[in-house]
């Protein structure tokens, strides 16, 4: 492959990305209303885990592979409905936030040193990126990518453990929601920044697919 990086047309990059995503959490989330509408909380969290993993197995077999989204989706939603059901308790249905963040931590530290590093496997599915698998630069910045991912959830761990022990459910939740919302939009954009430094420095050029 020439030293470029593809992505899909605008269309085709909008329609891949929607669906990565809209199977990944749009799916539960209708499991959950579903299941929380005909029997509370407890049903909504297993109809919703049930649902993602009939996506996985669909994947699998339609597929014979299944998107590290999907993945990250099913085994996260089922630590906290397992959290949430085997304990019945305010104090551990809280609890879920932080050790889903804590897991997400550990899944990407555990890939970052390897030669399959789990930013570049989300880049190619989420957003089909084509890319020189050779390139030592883009290798390193995938690497670093994951690393930071992993630092922003475990950050995430740490601060919602704090506000859980010092703050009140309602107002723990919403700080809760504030605090992955900008997790996840200060660490796209630092990848981003990182991302077209790294082009701009081994003078890679972003092209779309023909």
């Amino acid at each position: 492959m020439a030293e470029h990086l593809e992505l899909p047309r605008p269309w085709r990059l909008a329609l891949t990305a929607g669906w990565n995503l809209a199977e990944a959490l749009g799916l539960p989330v209708v499991g959950y209303l579903a299941g929380e509408h005909l029997g509370g909380r407890n049903a909504g969290m297993i109809a919703a885990a049930a649902v993602i993993w009939l996506a996985v197995i669909g994947r699998k077999i339609v597929t014979g592979t299944v998107p590290g989204l999907l993945t990250i989706s099913a085994l996260v939603l089922s630590l906290q409905t397992t959290v949430v059901i085997v304990t019945g308790s305010v104090l551990f249905f809280l609890l879920q936030f932080p050790l889903a963040n804590l897991g997400l931590c550990v899944l990407f530290a555990r890939t970052a040193p390897t030669r399959q590093p789990l930013v570049a496997k989300l880049a190619a599915e989420v957003v089909a990126l084509r890319h020189p698998s050779h390139h030592p630069g883009l290798h390193r910045f995938f690497q670093g990518a994951t690393w930071l991912w992993a630092g922003i959830f475990a950050l995430s761990t740490i601060g919602m453990s704090v506000l859980m022990a010092v703050e009140k459910p309602k107002i723990f939740l919403f700080t809760t929601t504030v605090f992955t919302v900008g997790g996840v939009a200060v660490g796209t954009a630092l990848s981003t920044l990182w991302f077209a430094r790294v082009m701009r420095r081994d003078g890679l050029q972003l092209r779309f697919q023909h």
